[in-house]
């Protein structure tokens, strides 16, 4: 495989040249001694650790896997000096709250990190970075106690935490969960139940474990509207072991170094985390973070993938060129000089290269909701957020897992081979798809929830945004239709399913790869704007026609496919299924 380099000088470019980070942060007073000089101090010394520490594990990690003997879950080897640096560095409390020894540092700024973190070992990452999302939980909805208690562990990496939500026979639908809460007369409670598929919920990298669990109150109200949450520590305030444990790991077909357990509560000790009954809307708070999360897990293996395949061609000498031999004096080209390989990169860097300032652009949304000056501001930026989530959970892995299976079929052949590396990333980059709710789920909520709940205002205010912050030149009349293409098709959709309540449903994975498209077509022509074509420049301007002349087309083909897409297409008898 080849070695992963991190990219800080496009970081740098997405950061300070596209969204212009240090006039943001100097207009919040929570960022006012964050400067350009430090973010990029940060972002270089993380891309050290995670090219020089984590990214030689990732092999390694894939082929032995996580262990589980008798109850005790083990972390691949080398996973346990590396996690050291991580929470010794204080990297999972890179934009946590300072009052809580956090070191209150931008969204947008931490975007970049964790995307290098997730490229070099996803696996390894995946110990700490449901830890970030519960330190936000607990801090929104945590009492004063209880953020004191947890917060700096979380922080410094001395805890970490889980997430805690599925179980059997529920999936999604959490409202049917059967893990119970009861009340302890010294104002604990006592959870009892089983739940599955809880990444990291034990290992042998950190002191303790607390999970953020859903449960249910004796007298709770049916479905969701009952759900609590509770933090449940592995280990108690006295050093007594909590009685939960890791019944076992599963078997995956990747992120394998990553232990991912069935845990069974039996009376176990835990804490009310906000209101009784509300458990569902705070934990949301970690959910919604997870998701951007794992948007960002995807566009790592993305540019792991593209990092790999782009060598790889380079190197590999293959065919002649149509146009006459670029190497006279070799026996064939590199395998660049083929038009359907430029094709496949090009689609990699267009994707990847985009959905890095897509997530950076939210991460800056998640900085003005928290810390802009004026209300109605905030309130904007947090309405951006609530709809773009889905978006970048679930477009963002899409375009990860594609670009790990155009990098796979670079290399032809040699892809499929284990020992090359670029398989072990298909099989990483799958996951992240299904993560914290599939991508079809993700396609309902942002269609269903997000965009047609409101009449659509909050996707035409996104629009409207857009245009008013347009660009000019050859992509401006292109991107106008782009967003044509949007608007008319909410249009459409809200008047369909005021017909057809199934239409959302039928239609929401192709209307949300719509939206990102355009949204992806704005930034491409912020990006290509602002660069210096040709030679001294970053090739945005290049990569932006391609992603306009052979990408968003699509946008167009979706539209007609959406307004063939009702239910009356899809009016198979469920018995012939």
């Amino acid at each position: 495989m080849h070695p992963y380099s991190p990219p800080l000088d496009d970081m740098e470019f997405v950061l300070f040249d596209v969204l212009d980070a240090e006039a943001e942060w100097s207009g919040m007073r929570a960022f006012a001694e964050v400067d350009k000089a430090l973010a990029l101090a940060v972002l270089a010394e993380g891309g050290k650790l995670a090219a020089n520490t984590m990214a030689p594990l990732y092999p390694s990690s894939d082929a032995e896997g996580a262990h589980w003997t008798n109850g005790e879950v083990q972390a691949p080897s080398g996973f346990r000096d590396a996690f050291r640096e991580l929470a010794g560095g204080g990297w999972f409390g890179v934009a946590g709250n300072p009052e809580y020894a956090g070191q209150g540092l931008p969204k947008m700024l931490t975007v970049p990190l964790e995307e290098m973190f997730w490229s070099a070992n996803s696996s390894l990452y995946l110990y700490g970075a449901l830890t970030v999302g519960a330190a936000v939980c607990i801090d929104t909805h945590g009492d004063e106690e209880l953020k004191r208690t947890v917060l700096p562990k979380l922080y410094g990496g001395e805890w970490t935490a889980a997430m805690a939500l599925t179980e059997a026979h529920a999936g999604t639908d959490l409202g049917m969960i059967r893990t119970r809460a009861a009340p302890a007369a010294d104002g604990t409670f006592e959870i009892t139940g089983t739940k599955i598929f809880i990444t990291s919920g034990d290992h042998d990298l950190a002191d303790n474990i607390v999970h953020l669990v859903l449960a249910k109150l004796p007298d709770a109200p049916a479905g969701s509207r009952g759900i609590s949450l509770f933090l449940v520590p592995k280990f108690l305030a006295d050093g007594t072991r909590n009685t939960f444990g890791s019944a076992s790991i599963e078997h995956k077909m990747g992120i394998r170094g990553s232990a991912t357990s069935v845990i069974t509560y039996e009376a176990a000790v835990g804490h009310l985390v906000g209101g009784p009954n509300g458990g569902l809307a705070n934990m949301f708070t970690m959910m919604n973070h997870a998701r951007l999360a794992v948007g960002i897990q995807g566009l790592g293996l993305g540019e792991l993938a593209l990092q790999s395949s782009t060598a790889y061609a380079r190197e590999r000498l293959q065919g002649r060129s149509a146009t006459g031999p670029k190497n006279p004096q070799g026996e064939a080209d590199s395998i660049l000089v083929h038009p359907d390989v430029r094709r496949m990169l090009l689609t990699q860097r267009a994707f990847t290269e985009g959905g890095r300032a897509f997530a950076a652009y939210v991460g800056l949304m998640l900085d003005r909701a928290k810390y802009a000056d004026s209300t109605e501001e905030r309130e904007a930026a947090q309405g951006a957020v609530d709809l773009l989530t889905p978006v970048v959970k679930a477009f963002v892995t899409d375009r990860g897992m594609e670009g790990a299976l155009l990098a796979q079929q670079v290399y032809g052949g040699h892809g499929y081979i284990v020992e090359h590396g670029v398989e072990q990333i298909v099989r990483d980059a799958r996951i992240a798809q299904i993560y914290e709710g599939t991508n079809g789920i993700q396609a309902l909520d942002f269609t269903a929830r997000k965009v047609l709940r409101d009449g659509g205002r909050a996707l035409q205010g996104l629009v409207a945004d857009m245009r008013v912050a347009r660009v000019h030149g050859e992509f401006s009349a292109p991107l106008d239709e782009a967003f044509d293409a949007i608007t008319a098709t909410t249009q459409s959709l809200l008047a369909g399913s005021a017909q057809d309540p199934d239409m959302p449903g039928a239609v929401s994975v192709d209307f949300l790869e719509l939206v990102g498209l355009g949204v992806y077509a704005w930034l491409w022509a912020r990006m290509a704007e602002i660069d210096t074509p040709g030679e001294g420049g970053r090739s945005k301007v290049e990569v932006a026609r391609f992603f306009y002349a052979k990408l968003l087309p699509k946008v167009f083909a979706l539209q007609r496919t959406i307004a063939a897409g009702s239910t009356s297409v899809m009016a198979l008898p469920e018995e012939r299924f």
